[in-house]
């Protein structure tokens, strides 16, 4: 569902006085919205054509160091501008923040000729072209998962970190009185996002103390893309209003379950029928859904660093947590990788539970699709279902074990230089490769409490 609001509809809502300030965002290489506020009746007038910002957006860390070493912006080249052109489709009312709408761009060169090919948001557009292309529409969903906490995000800082308190004690998956104490915050977030165009299905408790699910119905793969990100905006910010905070890492403490993102997979014909659906099939799979399998199997690891992008993002992979840590694919089993739902019915997918919430949208989609066509265009063979419990199952793939690992197999990769292009591929793996020399020069608190008194 493309964002609810016209150039006319929000016309009349600023002459009505409803609508003063309209945010133009853009999608950063971590997932983020980064843009400018603007006043409405100037953005009605021109802004809704295009802005600009400086092409280090795509060339930053999560802290906004200007990272060396990047092909697209640097020192070198001067740190020039890219245009941010508005997608009026994604305009929506943003009911938590008053009076104020947005509408999500798109990075394109000064002159807004071509998309920037190392945009994220570009990168997932020409992986849907491709599809388009084979005759296919391919519909995803992404699960959100967050810890939320009593503290605030300002009471956090100057080392507060260690102070987290859970908004519930204990373990919720699925409770309803715990649920219950924190439907003042999850109400708001269900409400806004409806109202904001977004199709929200439901919430839950998740698998531990203060840990929640949000569920919003599948798109196609960019509106699906789009949604994840306001969605991700709109628990932030409701969370912040009213004095709490989220957290969307991966694992913010080994102690506790990791956060996912899991991503739900199909392709459907341009006459709109499911393209992976076959009733006569042991699981009702396809010819074309069991090649699409096949690809993303063959190709699991050289995407991984696109589904886990972060150090941290590795720490997910636990044994006994519902996390994955074998790349192979069973029907209905949570323990696998990929996972196959709604088996014998119109629904069938393929479910990746490979990402977590610290995930980009646009990357793990764009990844994701890009291994499943190669797989469709390859006709490649799906191998047998694997079955019982993954965890204990040994001499199968496996998911790498830390970003170092996966780095080096997106810079190998033929496929995804094939697909997305050699500029897109050394870009990413410099971003992950950035990503692991700051984490192995940061002194942890860890060492500090093993080795200070005792090394």
């Amino acid at each position: 569902m493309p964002g609810n609001l016209t150039l006319d509809a929000l016309r009349e809502l600023v002459d009505a006085g409803t609508i003063d300030t309209v945010l133009v965002a853009a999608v950063d290489m971590q997932g983020r919205l980064m843009g400018k506020r603007f006043h409405a009746a100037f953005f009605l007038s021109s802004g809704y054509k295009e802005t600009h910002c400086c092409n280090y957006l795509l060339a930053v860390d999560m802290e906004m160091t200007t990272v060396p070493g990047y092909k697209s912006a640097g020192w070198e080249q001067g740190y020039g501008d890219y245009m941010m052109k508005p997608d009026l489709d994604t305009m929506r009312v943003l009911p938590w923040l008053p009076g104020t709408a947005l509408v999500l761009a798109d990075l394109m060169d000064h002159a807004g000729k071509e998309d920037i090919n190392v945009s994220p948001r570009a990168i997932l557009k020409r992986q849907v072209a491709r599809a388009r292309a084979l005759g296919f529409e391919p519909m995803m969903a992404t699960e959100l998962e967050f810890y939320i906490f009593e503290n605030a995000y300002e009471d956090l800082r100057d080392g507060g970190l260690s102070r987290l308190k859970p908004i519930s004690g204990y373990n919720e998956d699925y409770h309803i009185f715990q649920t219950t104490k924190e439907e003042g915050l999850m109400r708001d977030v269900r409400n806004g996002l409806y109202a904001a165009g977004i199709p929200v299905e439901n919430t839950k408790g998740e698998a531990d103390a203060g840990q929640h699910e949000v569920n919003y119905r599948y798109s196609d793969a960019l509106d699906t893309a789009d949604n994840h990100i306001v969605v991700k905006q709109a628990v932030k910010d409701i969370a912040h209003a009213k004095g709490k905070s989220v957290t969307f890492m991966a694992k913010y403490d080994h102690r506790k379950a990791g956060s996912s993102s899991h991503v739900h997979q199909s392709l459907w014909t341009k006459d709109g029928e499911p393209a992976f659906y076959d009733h006569d099939d042991a699981h009702g799979m396809s010819a074309t859904m069991k090649h699409f399998l096949a690809g993303q199997l063959a190709h699991a690891q050289e995407i991984t660093a696109f589904l886990a992008p972060y150090v941290n993002s590795y720490k997910r992979f636990t044994i006994g947590m519902f996390a994955p840590t074998k790349a192979v694919w069973s029907a209905d089993n949570r323990t696998a990788g990929f996972r196959v739902c709604g088996a014998h019915t119109k629904a069938v997918r393929v479910e990746c539970r490979i990402p977590g919430s610290d995930v980009n949208p646009y990357l793990a989609c764009a990844a994701l699709l890009a291994a499943g066509l190669a797989g469709i265009e390859d006709k490649l063979e799906l191998e047998p279902e694997m079955k019982g419990d993954m965890y204990s199952a040994t001499g199968i793939r496996e998911i790498p074990h830390n970003l170092r690992e996966a780095a080096d197999l997106l810079n190998a990769s033929a496929m995804l230089r094939a697909a997305f292009g050699g500029d897109v591929v050394d870009h990413y793996t410099h971003a992950a490769r950035w990503e692991i020399g700051e984490a192995d020069r940061v002194v942890t608190d860890f060492e500090l409490q093993r080795l200070l008194e005792r090394a």
